[in-house]
């Protein structure tokens, strides 16, 4: 087979300015689906809806413990985002996790950490098997996270906006004891306002400077980023979180592009107006979040450099890895508390990381090398 039949080249630098395809399976797991089906909300966009109905076309499926596999590779921000809330909210009995390696060609993502290089679970090499077990010839990204029905081999979706949001509402009857409300009734009007800006300008704001095909286009997102990020940095200086005292659902979104910055978006996207590091508030926010227990635990920074480098050939074509930068300061004192508030709210924080889901050794300072 010749190496380049399934080459990724040409895949994410296409024309001027980077729009990102959100034409997602709109299929959801809900707990009552008359009721989902009487709310009569969207559920398409680039954020979801906490109120969310059912699109036309689409299916509901039940919600039923251990029916269902996430499959999230820790290297992708919008994936990572799911393991999180999984484990915030106490779902890892209920909804099993499958981990794909970094590295993927145009057929996307593999199951190359596993023995035999196949889901234990699942019984495929490639998430791709899975969506077209559901939509022969599947047209549209063959992307994580996905849902999947573990009977049928089925993907069920791959709306990530939507995916943390039904953890939060859908599967309560799962969730731990002691489980924090991400989903505040009385900030949702002020956090669908935050979650689309840290959306447009910064978690895909970073792809549009990153993927641009021309210099306008590019100066246009590096600015409108900037622009965003100096904002979060005076909204962090007088609140410990984005919303408050609490962790929410838009702490986790923030979270996932933050923790990405330096190590990949600062040089190999050309977001280098400055470092994370050099910004007090959200640095000193990103690594308090960091240290919380489901946040920091979940990340494995080997991986997200090789995803980066070795896939987007488009804008590194020697696919020549990082050595640097040193992340030992993720552990760093923040200070933060100063600020008050409790993280989880009225909850508690979640168990330690169970041995099966543990990061590598030696990808994240929270996981020293042996």
């Amino acid at each position: 087979m010749n190496d380049e039949q399934y080459s990724t080249r040409g895949a994410y630098v296409t024309g001027d300015e980077f729009t990102r395809d959100t034409n997602y399976i709109q299929d959801r797991i809900v707990a009552d689906p008359a009721a989902v089906r009487a709310s009569g909300g969207p559920t398409a966009g680039s954020i979801g809806n906490v109120h969310a109905g059912v699109t036309e076309g689409a299916d509901l499926w039940p919600v039923e413990s251990e029916r269902y596999r996430l499959v999230a590779a820790r290297a992708c921000p919008w994936a990572n985002r799911t393991i999180i809330v999984r484990r915030l909210l106490g779902l890892e009995d209920a909804i099993s996790l499958g981990t794909p390696g970094p590295v993927h060609d145009s057929r996307s993502w593999t199951f190359d950490l596993d023995a035999g290089d196949v889901d234990p679970v699942l019984g495929t090499e490639r998430i791709q098997e899975n969506y077209f077990k559901r939509f022969a010839g599947y047209p549209q990204g063959i992307t994580v996270p996905a849902l999947v029905d573990v009977a049928s081999g089925k993907v069920v979706t791959n709306d990530y906006p939507q995916i943390t949001l039904d953890f939060s509402t859908q599967w309560k009857a799962f969730h731990r004891e002691g489980a924090p409300d991400l989903l505040p009734e009385d900030k949702l009007e002020e956090m669908d306002e935050v979650n689309k800006r840290v959306f447009t300008e910064v978690n895909n704001g970073v792809y549009r400077c990153g993927f641009a095909g021309d210099q306008q286009s590019y100066e246009e997102a590096y600015n409108r980023l900037w622009t965003t990020m100096d904002w979060l940095e005076e909204r962090l200086g007088t609140r410990r979180f984005l919303m408050g005292d609490s962790i929410t659902e838009p702490d986790v979104r923030l979270f996932t592009t933050l923790v990405r910055f330096d190590a990949v978006y600062h040089g190999h996207f050309k977001a280098n107006r400055n470092k994370l590091t050099e910004m007090p508030n959200l640095w000193a926010y990103a690594r308090d979040v960091f240290m919380l227990p489901g946040f920091g635990d979940t990340v494995d920074f080997e991986q997200i450099k090789k995803h980066y480098y070795m896939v987007h050939r488009d804008i590194n074509p020697t696919r020549i890895v990082p050595a640097g930068p040193d992340l030992s300061n993720w552990l760093d004192p923040h200070g933060r508390k100063a600020l008050g508030g409790n993280p989880w709210g009225d909850g508690t924080a979640p168990c330690p990381v169970r041995a099966s889901e543990k990061v590598a050794p030696g990808h994240n300072p929270l996981y020293p090398p042996r």
